[in-house]
C-alpha cells in the first residue's frame, strides 16, 4: 500500500472563517431563483429535472473550479488509517482532474454536511442514512458505490448482542441498555426505528436509546459489555472482525434486515460540470488491484459502480419518511452526537 505523506485538513481548518454561515441552514442570502421544483431540497437548491438532487447552477459564474479538491470519507474510529486506504485513489484523482487532492478526516456526519454546504468539501464518501441529509442540505450529488463487477452491493442491518446475554430475539430488547449510532444513521438508528416497531419493540418507549456516535463504538461497546445490544451495519462488523478488533464468536446476531446500499460517493452540485465528469470518470475507471482499497474492502467489493440517488436510495428515503425525518438545522445538529466518555 502506498503510504506517502499527504497534507490533510482537520475539521477546524476546514471550518475556520465560516462562522455561522456553514452552520445556519436558513442562510437566506442564497436561494435558487425561478425554481419550478425543489422537493425536500433546501431553499438554496433546485431540482427542475426531477432527479431528487440539486441541479448545477445555470450561471457559470457560480461554478466552483478549485485548484485543490478536498476529499472526505465517512467518519470512522481512526480517519488517518483510511487516508492511507484512499491514497492511490486520490493520486488517480489528481491525474484525471489535473488538480491537487487533499484528505479531510471528518469527525462526524454533520461536519461532512457542513463542510460541503460551505463550499469547503468537494468530493465525499457519505454513509447510507446521512447521504439523504447531504443531498437535501448540502447539494451533494451521489453517483457511485462500492460493488462487484456483477453489480452486487449492499450491507445489512444486524442486531448484535454479546454471547453471554440472554437476549435471543428483538422482543428481548425491552428494558435493556441499547446503543444506536446517531440519529441520521440508517442501520444504526433510522431503519431500527422503522422496522423494530413492526416486530413489537419501539425504541425510546420500550428501551432507552443511547447514541454511541459511530458503528465502531456500538460494536466495541457490545463486545466490552458496555451495551447489551446494538443495531449496526454488517459491513462495519465484518471489517472489524477481519482486522481482529472484535471476535465474532463473542457476539450473537439476533436479527438482520434485507440489503441496503452502502456508503455513497459523489460531489458538490456546484463544481464545474466538466470537473464533475472527470471526477465521476475517475471513480468508475479506477483499478483497485494492489491498492489500499483492495486490501481494506476487497472481500466485499472490487470497484466503484454507478448508482443514482433517485433509484438506489428509495428504501432509505422511505424509512426516513416513516420516521418523520425533517431536513433542517436542528436535525443536522443531531448528527453531531458523539460517544460520551465513561466516568472513572
Amino acid at each position: 500500500m502506498n503510504t506517502k505523506p499527504r497534507r490533510s485538513l482537520t475539521r477546524r481548518h476546514l471550518l475556520q472563517g465560516i462562522g455561522t454561515i456553514a452552520l445556519s441552514l436558513s442562510f437566506s442570502g442564497i436561494v435558487a431563483a425561478e425554481c419550478s421544483n425543489r422537493g425536500n431540497l433546501d431553499a438554496r437548491y433546485c431540482d427542475d429535472n426531477g432527479d431528487l438532487v440539486a441541479d448545477a447552477p445555470s450561471d457559470p459564474s457560480q461554478w466552483l473550479d478549485p485548484n485543490t479538491l478536498i476529499f472526505s470519507y465517512t467518519p470512522v474510529e481512526d480517519p488517518s488509517v483510511y487516508e492511507n486506504v484512499f491514497t492511490e485513489f486520490m493520486d488517480y484523482l489528481e491525474q484525471k482532474t489535473g488538480k491537487r487532492v487533499k484528505w479531510y478526516g471528518a469527525d462526524s456526519y454533520a461536519s461532512q454536511v457542513e463542510a460541503m454546504r460551505s463550499g469547503r468539501l468537494h468530493i465525499a464518501g457519505i454513509s447510507t442514512g446521512p447521504t439523504v441529509f447531504a443531498v437535501n442540505l448540502a447539494g451533494y450529488v451521489p453517483f457511485a458505490i462500492m460493488g462487484k463487477d456483477d453489480g452486487q452491493f449492499g450491507y445489512k442491518l444486524q442486531l448484535i448482542t454479546h454471547k453471554d446475554t440472554d437476549i435471543r430475539e428483538v422482543s428481548d430488547l425491552k428494558g435493556r441498555n441499547i446503543a444506536h449510532v446517531t440519529p441520521s444513521s440508517n442501520s444504526g438508528n433510522q431503519a431500527p426505528r422503522a422496522l423494530f416497531k413492526s416486530l413489537g419493540v419501539e425504541p425510546d418507549k420500550d428501551y432507552e436509546v443511547k447514541y454511541s456516535g459511530k458503528h465502531d463504538n456500538s460494536i466495541m461497546g457490545v463486545a466490552n459489555k458496555d451495551y447489551e445490544a446494538a443495531p449496526v451495519a454488517s459491513s462495519v462488523l465484518d471489517r472489524m472482525v477481519d482486522k481482529g478488533v472484535v471476535d465474532r464468536e463473542e457476539l450473537r446476531i439476533i436479527w438482520e434486515s434485507k440489503l441496503f446500499p452502502t456508503t455513497s460517493y459523489g460531489v458538490a452540485y456546484n463544481l464545474k460540470p466538466e470537473l464533475q465528469k472527470k471526477i465521476r470518470d475517475a471513480f468508475l475507471t479506477f483499478d483497485w488491484t494492489g491498492t489500499g482499497l483492495e486490501t481494506e474492502f476487497g472481500k466485499k467489493s472490487d470497484r466503484f459502480i454507478p448508482i443514482t440517488f433517485k433509484e438506489h436510495w428509495t428504501d432509505i428515503r422511505t424509512i426516513q419518511e416513516v420516521n418523520g425525518t425533517i431536513y433542517s438545522e436542528e436535525s443536522l445538529n443531531a448528527l453531531k452526537v458523539k460517544k460520551k466518555k465513561k466516568k472513572k
